[in-house]
């Protein structure tokens, strides 16, 4: 198929699934699950497109696997979040019913399916990559999959570690600094971010490639000035209060580096 058929395909996919999310978000009175359903649809437009891509074969495997294996991963992990605090929506989807109260329904309507046209075009980078018909898989390509299996690793021991310091009755409203949360205050988000780069960078090789820089550069938009890094850190204090804001003083945001001075 062409580019751009595949592109509409995609595009009506994100839509019509994100009606649908949003219809069971309103039964299940939690509009988290959108998070989910973010993430697991992005399986979908890979397989979509390495299915009825016209590429490389073994190109068409490779990226649809490496995009497969994160969303899922990604998607389980939410899942998993999600359903231990259900029926309790996450803090950012609370404050958004809060504040949407007076047209709710119609906002969250909206909401989702921005998040659905966000979904397809992310999703650049993989049907670029799925169309090049080139069949030899380039070096820089192989850095786009190394790069891609190192952010997957430091995202899914930044979960763990958060997951398992989070389990232990001690640690209610205290403070993560083990592990990776020592070195970043949102090492999952880096990895997260990471895993955009490398999309982009295994895209590079492809016609038009260069054009998916604007998916790693959204990514970072959002993760630090949008739904990231300001409404996760807002909770943190409404709930740690002094510690949390002790922890911002020691610990890059983002970008993980050696600690500052402590006061401990």
């Amino acid at each position: 198929m062409s580019t751009g058929t595949l592109f509409g395909i995609a595009l009506l996919l994100d839509l019509s699934a994100m009606i649908l999310v949003w219809v069971l978000a309103f039964r299940m009175r939690n509009n988290s699950i959108v998070d989910i359903a973010w993430s697991a649809l992005f399986s979908v437009l890979a397989l979509v497109y390495a299915l009825f891509g016209k590429g490389y074969l073994m190109r068409r495997a490779i990226m649809a696997g490496m995009v497969v294996f994160w969303s899922l991963r990604l998607a389980f992990h939410l899942y998993r979040r999600i359903s231990r605090l259900h029926p309790i929506e996450e803090g950012r989807y609370l404050k958004l019913r809060a504040e949407w109260a007076l047209k709710l329904k119609s906002n969250f309507f909206w909401f989702f399916q921005a998040q659905g046209l966000l979904n397809t075009f992310l999703s650049l980078p993989f049907l670029l990559a799925c169309q090049n018909l080139d069949p030899k898989i380039s070096i820089i390509e192989f850095v786009g999959v190394a790069l891609w299996l190192i952010a997957l690793i430091g995202e899914a021991i930044a979960d763990r570690q958060l997951d398992q310091f989070k389990r232990r009755p001690q640690n209610k409203d205290q403070v993560c600094q083990e592990g990776l949360w020592r070195y970043s205050r949102h090492p999952n988000y880096f990895f997260e971010w990471l895993v955009w780069v490398s999309f982009f960078v295994f895209a590079l090789s492809s016609p038009f490639g260069a054009f998916t820089i604007y998916c790693p550069l959204a990514m970072l938009y959002f993760l630090l000035k949008v739904t990231g890094i300001p409404m996760t850190e807002e909770q943190a204090i409404r709930t740690k209060g002094n510690s949390y804001r002790e922890y911002q003083r020691t610990t890059n945001a983002f970008f993980p580096w050696f600690r500052r001075g402590s006061c401990e």
